[in-house]
């Protein structure tokens, strides 16, 4: 008998490989099978604990990404797998898992978690053994002293100036703008670092201060804090916020019958604060909402969609697409960018790489040649109307027809 030479082989995986396609087999299963090993993506995530309603999000956002990267061929030719852990919004947590990621697991790359407490944890593992980390919810850039970390969370270098000074120009555009203001502030730190610049940045603005609290981060007691609003009577309330707390605060203004005319969030759970009534108005800071322009930027229209079937099949308080499932996805985009341009995983070129170069994501075009490797501020300001998220400023980014709504 005749030996088969490997161009008839190839021919013959070929042929075989077009047929399945016929009956619904996805010939890239086949294509990875005779690939090398699956590259490994590890990451861990507050899918448990205070943080646990926006970690959520970001969990099906990286559903998403793999399922279409290794639809469409994988990273490399080869399958990607996601190795996930359960960090319990907990930073020493957080610090211990990433060791396994990169000891035990032994993954090829490492992906940020939720939250600027545990991406710190995250960052200070990464920079023991020397692996890029692309993360997308940290808030505190000059503590990012790692040179191989990148983030897609787009505030700019100084959000502590640039991100109050966005809010307090949006409310400064109504018809009465205010005079007065209320700062009141979880202790988380890249919430706290923002509140304690907004409190210059007011002061700058001509606005007073009539009312400044803290509050320890998990703290589920928000009656005092509302009943030393109500009695301040601000015209705005900057609320440093994250996950919950604002919806907590919220609910205590209104069992004491007190509404806060304005007020501003910082890092609320979008949808937890979409589906309560007393939450409406609440203005935050954001990098992507579902509308035009924002609808045009890079993945956008597949991602939507997919994030729309998985929200609904999980039953998500909110199935739209907001600032966070966004820059969740742009960290995947990121990866995928550097290792596709590169044709590599080793961290020292892919940190090269990411540093020298401009990246299409869904929250824009991103850069990292600035100071701890952040670009530009792109953050805008959103507000709850009737149940949507919708931008409202500047308004070049405003969703059509919205402008700023007081109560």
């Amino acid at each position: 008998m005749k030996p088969i030479s490997n161009i008839d082989r190839r021919s013959i995986v070929k042929s075989i490989a077009s047929a399945l396609g016929l009956f619904g087999f996805d010939a890239s299963n086949i294509a990875f099978s005779q690939s090398s090993s699956p590259i490994r993506i590890g990451g861990t995530l507050a899918l448990t604990g205070p943080l646990s309603a926006t970690g959520l999000v970001h969990k099906l956002v990286s559903d998403i990404a793999i399922e279409d990267l290794n639809k469409r061929g994988g990273l490399l030719g080869r399958k990607v797998e996601y190795i996930l852990k359960d960090d319990q919004s907990k930073p020493d947590i957080t610090r211990t898992l990433y060791e396994q990621l990169i000891t035990n697991d032994k993954v090829d790359l490492i992906i940020g978690p939720y939250a600027t407490q545990g991406i710190l944890s995250a960052m200070g593992v990464a920079e023991r053994y020397n692996k890029v980390l692309v993360h997308h919810t940290f808030g505190i850039p000059s503590k990012a002293k790692y040179d191989k970390q990148f983030p897609t969370w787009a505030l700019g270098p100084t959000p502590e100036k640039t991100v109050p000074n966005t809010a307090f120009d949006a409310v400064a555009t109504l018809s009465k703008p205010p005079k007065t203001v209320a700062i009141v502030t979880t202790k988380f730190p890249s919430v706290y670092f923002l509140s304690t610049g907004a409190r210059e940045v007011a002061k700058d603005k001509g606005l007073k201060e009539v009312l400044y609290l803290e509050w320890d981060f998990g703290n589920r007691d928000f009656g005092p804090i509302a009943a030393r609003l109500k009695d301040a009577a601000p015209d705005v309330v900057w609320v440093g916020d994250i996950g919950a707390e604002g919806n907590q605060l919220l609910e205590a203004c209104k069992k004491i019958d007190y509404t806060p005319p304005l007020h501003i969030h910082t890092f609320p759970s979008p949808g937890l604060m979409a589906q309560a009534p007393e939450t409406q108005g609440a203005l935050a800071m954001s990098l992507f909402e579902e509308h035009t322009p924002y609808t045009k930027n890079k993945g956008a229209d597949f991602f939507i969609k997919a994030f729309h079937e998985k929200a609904k099949a999980a039953n998500l308080p909110y199935q739209e697409v907001e600032v966070q499932a966004a820059c969740s996805y742009a960290a995947w985009q990121l990866i995928e960018a550097a290792v596709t341009a590169t044709k590599s995983l080793d961290d020292e070129v892919l940190a090269k790489w990411i540093k020298a170069n401009k990246v299409d994501t869904m929250v824009g075009k991103l850069r990292f040649d600035g100071p701890s490797n952040y670009g530009d501020d792109l953050m805008h300001i959103k507000q709850l109307q009737k149940g949507e998220w919708k931008m409202v400023y500047p308004k070049a980014f405003a969703a059509p027809g919205a402008t700023i709504q007081t109560i």
